[in-house]
């Protein structure tokens, strides 16, 4: 059943070759008991790692049951030794992390035998071998025989057809070793034993047959072959270790090591930890401005303007100055236009809003860009002002809702249009020009009572402009006659916007109520300036001729325009029905051109957007740095699993020997850098999720508005994990393909 055909054996000795076995001759065959005997060097242990197929033989062949081995290929070998060989060890060549029950079922695992069954027959031969009451004990806690009677238990538990045994009494005392080879000669009965031992008595008391070598030849046969050896050929099952005993032996491994290991994966998981913060921190923002544009900003307006709205690209930058059609030699041309969209507001598009559904929305607000001139008392002095000069603005916000953005510091808000707010920035500040404007003496303090009450007069235009002939002319100098026909405005209350709202236009100025607009054009709309400029295409002022857009804005300005607005806002109470009020627009857009659309902006919509990507990109910078932490984690995974190649370089020659593929090798430093991997991902979001409690107590003990600031979400939990995992095992690739290529025999030797 087994030919050794002139094998030899050569090694690479320095710079020259060594012979161990020259042109060996023998044969064996099933019930045989085979020593072999020789001294040190002689190439007996040579011999049984060539027919064990752990070594390749120079020259020669090695015929098993007919079929040449010449053609072999490195898998063909791992079957042949997890099925058709059972190796007992002189040093036994246990694992020790393992229970005894565990070592004896490893070559069935390579052999896809199942669980049921493997424990079944594992069980089975330990009975055989007088062992089935330390099944559950580690190696460490057995003697030396029964240590060897686990090594055969292992051996025979595939039911190979021949067991090598390389000194497996040199270890053990003499009646140990008797034992241990009456267990040996009963074997043999059915199964072809080879041995390799140095005692020659014990040979001759149980070896059915004993070859001699000296020098790497055999120098004596005393067995002749008992019947005619199988020649059906030889085709042994297919090895393979699953995936699950790859991780057992790893995890059972790193349970022998349990304070490197758990410091090993809390160095790991600090990299996890960083990003896992930057993240949680990130999504309690995204939370917070979703509070924020639900709560705070969802009162702000959808606000259409005449005016350049959207960008549609960008614009080519100094990174990126070649247009798509330019070339090398040519100049490369920006048109602002490009990226722009001017709104069209036409008397059609605000009849179409008028149909909206008044449920989707609080107040529609129509803008006509008029700029009213003022009138304000500066002692015994009436001067005029433009608007302008105080930030004469409406709210942007509706008349109900002011409390949600303004404290009033002193008087009341406004209860009708003719009542106006003066608004101050923090500390109570002011801009002297606002103050000039209005007649106040800023040499010296200015108390709260002096500005209560305080009148501003919105001048008519018939008293505003002269008329002389066809043409006008502003008035320079007023007196009270003037202020009969005004528009008196009172200042009632000083605010100032609550603490981290959102600007909603200028931080100081006066204010007044929406419902002043159109009191104001209409006071305006039937003076004489209106109606000349309206009848003339030539300024009334002038004479210049105008264009339609000129002086279409000359009767804005004026006062004299309450058709087509120059910017409407359109308020709601809920991001649906802002969303529903969007959809209404972009209905009107279907079918247009593009120069016909209309573009909104929904302000809260925007400063959600802007504070949002400022804190991605935030995000996206500090994860960057702390991401380098994962990568040294990564490197430190692969030393750490390199180190563990080293110290269980015997546990790889054991696995090989039992069969096992450079694959399951690789496989089980893989499963081990897995396992640190995902313990590591495990505890740095757990840690994650732990120091998110004391991030949201301080932050809100910092500011109110910062509870809830750090939210760990689970997704984002779990891929921490799984990125961890991914770059432990990145990390250990390497050392577990280093372990693949360990010289089984060199392996076994390590001690």
């Amino acid at each position: 059943m087994l030919e050794l055909k002139k094998i030899s054996k050569d090694y690479q000795v320095g710079t020259g070759i060594f012979r161990a076995l020259n042109e060996i001759d023998l044969k064996f065959n099933k019930g045989e008991f085979v020593a072999i005997l020789g001294h040190s060097g002689c190439g007996k242990t040579t011999s049984l790692n060539i027919i064990g197929g752990l070594d390749r033989y120079t020259e020669g062949d090695l015929i098993i049951n007919g079929t040449s081995t010449k053609s072999f290929t490195e898998k063909d070998w791992d079957s042949y030794r997890n099925n058709s060989i059972g190796f007992v060890f002189q040093s036994y060549n246990l694992i020790n992390h393992l229970t005894v029950l565990d070592n004896v079922e490893l070559g069935m695992t390579l052999s896809g035998v199942g669980k049921t069954e493997r424990q079944e027959r594992a069980i089975s031969v330990l009975k055989r071998v007088g062992l089935e009451y330390h099944m559950n004990k580690k190696p460490t806690l057995l003697s030396g025989g029964e240590k060897q009677r686990v090594a055969i238990a292992r051996a025979l538990v595939n039911d190979p057809d021949i067991i090598l045994a390389d000194e497996p009494t040199g270890a053990l005392d003499s009646k140990t070793a008797r034992e241990i080879l009456d267990l040996i000669k009963e074997i043999s009965s059915d199964k072809l034993v080879i041995m390799v031992t140095h005692e020659a008595k014990y040979a001759e008391e149980y070896a059915s047959r004993t070859v001699k070598l000296l020098d790497g030849e055999v120098i004596e046969d005393t067995g002749e072959i008992k019947g005619m050896p199988d020649l059906d050929g030889y085709k042994p099952k297919k090895t393979s270790m699953s995936f699950f005993t790859a991780l057992k032996l790893s995890f059972n491994n790193l349970k022998t090591k349990k304070f490197r290991t758990t410091i090993t994966a809390f160095a790991s998981s600090i990299g996890i930890i960083g990003v896992g913060l930057v993240l949680s921190i990130s999504n309690g923002f995204s939370g917070i401005l979703d509070d924020l544009e639900s709560d705070q900003l969802v009162g702000l307006p959808i606000m259409i303007t005449e005016g350049e709205l959207m960008f549609q690209g960008p614009p080519i930058s100094v990174d990126n100055t070649e247009a798509p059609d330019s070339e090398e030699d040519e100049v490369a041309i920006y048109d602002p236009d490009d990226y722009t969209h001017v709104n069209n507001i036409t008397p059609n598009f605000v009849s179409y809003l008028e149909t909206m559904d008044n449920n989707i929305y609080t107040a529609l607000q129509y803008n006509y860009g008029y700029t009213p001139r003022l009138l304000v008392e500066d002692g015994d002095i009436i001067k005029l002002i433009d608007s302008r000069s105080i930030n004469l603005s409406s709210f942007i916000t509706p008349e109900d809702e002011l409390a949600d953005y303004y404290d009033v510091l002193e008087g009341d808000f406004p209860t009708n249009q003719y009542e106006v707010s003066l608004l101050v920035r923090d500390e109570r500040v002011v801009d002297i020009d606002v103050l000039e404007a209005l007649g106040f003496n800023t040499n010296s303090p200015i108390n709260f009572d002096e500005i209560i009450g305080k009148k501003i007069y919105v001048v008519n235009n018939n008293d505003l402009y002269a008329e002389l002939g066809d043409s006008f002319l502003p008035n320079i100098s007023f007196d009270d006659s003037d202020l009969v026909n005004a528009i008196e405005l009172t200042i009632t209350g000083i605010i100032q916007m609550i603490d981290d709202t959102v600007s909603l236009g200028g931080d100081n100025g006066i204010y007044y109520l929406y419902d002043l607009e159109s009191t104001l054009i209409n006071s305006s709309i039937n003076s004489n300036i209106c109606v000349a400029q309206d009848a003339s295409n030539t300024s009334v002022f002038n004479d210049e001729l105008l264009t339609e857009d000129a002086k279409f804005n000359m009767l804005s300005t004026l006062g004299c325009n309450n058709e087509i607005p120059r910017a409407i806002n359109i308020y709601s109470d809920s991001i649906d029905n802002k969303t529903a009020i969007k959809d209404f627009i972009s209905l009107y857009n279907e079918g247009l051109v593009d120069e016909d659309q209309i573009v909104e902006l929904d302000l809260a919509e925007t400063i959600g957007n802007t504070m949002g990507t400022i804190i991605s990109m935030i995000s996206i910078v500090l994860s960057a740095f702390a991401s380098i932490s994962l990568v040294v984690s990564s490197v430190m995974i692969g030393i750490i699993i390199y180190i563990s190649v080293l110290e269980r370089t015997k546990e790889i020659g054991i696995i090989r020997s039992l069969g096992g593929r450079k694959k399951d090798v690789s496989r089980v430093f893989n499963a081990e850098s897995i396992i640190i991997g995902a313990f590591a991902g495990v505890l740095g979001v757990t840690i994650t999720y732990l120091l998110t409690f004391p991030i949201n107590f301080f932050a809100e003990k910092f500011d109110e508005g910062l509870g809830g600031v750090a939210q760990a979400d689970p997704l984002h939990l779990i891929a921490l994990i799984l990125i961890s995992t991914l770059l432990t095992f990145i990390g250990g690739f390497i050392p577990a393909t280093i372990a693949a290529k360990k010289n089984p025999v060199e392996a076994l030797r390590v001690e």
